[in-house]
């Protein structure tokens, strides 16, 4: 039998997840006051929801001083339920990075999510909508790294060096416990959303890829159509500025955990649209353009169909 922890570069001690790591907030957010049987519990009963496809009752309204890193624990908690599956990690996914969103969660950070092997799937795929709860999808670009990459003092530069190529994505979110709790019409908090894996529930790859350097990634545009409708447009430079920020900052939070970022993993980014709500008989493409210096560019076509 394969061994999860020689097969994921991310397993750590944990023991590690008893202290605030330095860049996620104290007071609401900071430090653990669940001990690791709730831990364990509470990723069981999420993952239970994702295998059986009903919605559940917020983590928060279960664990009331619920905190950032408790909730870190718990989607530890179930990467490790899906290691012991034989899932393999394959990338990673960042959230919350527009400026808009982290207002809105109250927060100053993006926060982060874990991709297995069974959540990638290319362009042209169909996807049955009644596996997910709750299921949308957002436009990003996905780093596919050439090298691991860790450290304290990662920036952009290292994660463009890092990097093998670029390639245009749709993120399949969904929402395990309720956006909103139908009896009380409490919205979930980002700590809901950092246990739930960050919402992530898988990833759509498109067919065009272009080298980290060549082109100006911030002015990467897409355009979101619906059945033929469009419903949203965006610019990568939404992206705290830069798509690969958020990829610097999931590299300086996994060092602080003795943890890195590894050669062949896929990064999504982060969005730079609005999620877009899809159902059973929904078509949705993404089209993303941006041409470099040298002529060379980006130009992809990434769909979608549900039934």
């Amino acid at each position: 039998m394969t061994d999860p922890a020689k097969d994921d570069p991310v397993t750590a001690d944990p023991a590690e997840d008893r202290s605030g790591s330095p860049d996620r907030p104290d007071g609401p957010g900071g430090r653990r006051s669940l001990d690791e049987a709730e831990v364990a519990a509470e990723a069981a009963r999420l993952d239970r929801a994702a295998r059986e496809r009903v919605q559940v009752t917020q983590s928060t309204l279960l664990h009331p001083t619920m905190t950032i890193d408790d909730a870190y624990a718990v989607q530890d908690a179930w990467r490790r339920l899906e290691l012991g599956r034989g899932r393999r990690i394959v990338g990673h996914k960042i959230g919350l990075t527009s400026r808009a969103m982290q207002q809105a969660m109250h927060i100053d950070t993006p926060d982060s999510g874990f991709l297995t092997d069974a959540m990638v799937v290319p362009s042209g795929s169909v996807i049955e909508a009644a596996a997910h709860t709750d299921p949308r999808l957002e436009v990003e670009l996905a780093f596919v790294l050439a090298r691991d990459l860790a450290g304290a003092d990662v920036d952009v530069d290292d994660v463009l060096d890092a990097t093998d190529h670029v390639v245009a994505a749709l993120e399949l979110i969904a929402a395990r416990t309720h956006r909103v709790d139908p009896d009380t019409g409490r919205t979930r908090t980002v700590v809901d959303t950092i246990a739930d894996n960050a919402a992530d529930a898988g990833v759509v790859t498109g067919t065009c890829t272009v080298g980290p350097r060549d082109l100006d990634l911030r002015w990467v545009g897409a355009l979101l159509y619906r059945n033929g409708t469009i419903e949203e447009t965006g610019l990568a430079a939404g992206v705290l500025d830069h798509p690969a920020r958020g990829i610097a900052w999931l590299a300086r939070r996994y060092a602080a955990l003795g943890r890195r970022l590894e050669a062949g993993q896929i990064i999504l980014a982060g969005s730079f649209t609005r999620p877009v709500t899809v159902a059973a008989g929904d078509t949705v493409v993404a089209e993303f353009a941006s041409l470099g210096d040298a002529g060379t560019g980006l130009r992809d076509r990434v769909e979608v169909t549900f039934t």
